[in-house]
């Protein structure tokens, strides 16, 4: 798998990702730390057959996010992307089935021990301070 970083605007939701859907997911979750450190984990993509362009096989609420915050400064800065090797549909459904039932949210306990860290280091949270997958 090759990792590059990828305008927004040469990638689009593939049909195959999991949750694929007409509707823009919430993502009001993620937006504040999206907002604060951009996207931080690579989206899976796949080349779509077009030159210079893919489709996101995981990481739509992510696209979305970045999309949005694009939309608010006016620009958007390319998304770390994993880049799959051609393969069949097959392949690009079970990385996103795996790639979305891979996720686990942190444990309470384990949220607060490291938050506290955070704050030892000097950092406070700036808004909603969420851990989850970004």
């Amino acid at each position: 798998m090759q990792l590059a970083h990828i305008p927004l605007d040469q990638l689009k939701i593939s049909a195959l990702n999991m949750r694929h859907g007409k509707r823009a997911p919430d993502i009001s979750d993620i937006l504040p730390s999206v907002r604060a450190r951009g996207v931080l984990v690579p989206l899976l993509v796949r080349p779509n057959g077009q030159p210079e362009t893919f489709e996101i096989v995981a990481g739509r609420r992510r696209y979305f996010a970045a999309k949005s915050l694009a939309d608010e400064r006016g620009e958007g800065d390319p998304l770390p992307c994993a880049i799959m090797e051609d393969g069949d549909d097959a392949d690009a459904l079970e990385a996103s089935l795996i790639e979305n039932l891979a996720r686990l949210d942190p444990d309470e306990v384990s949220q607060w021990e490291t938050l506290s860290r955070l704050v030892r280091q000097g950092r406070r949270c700036r808004d909603r301070c969420d851990l989850r997958h970004h």
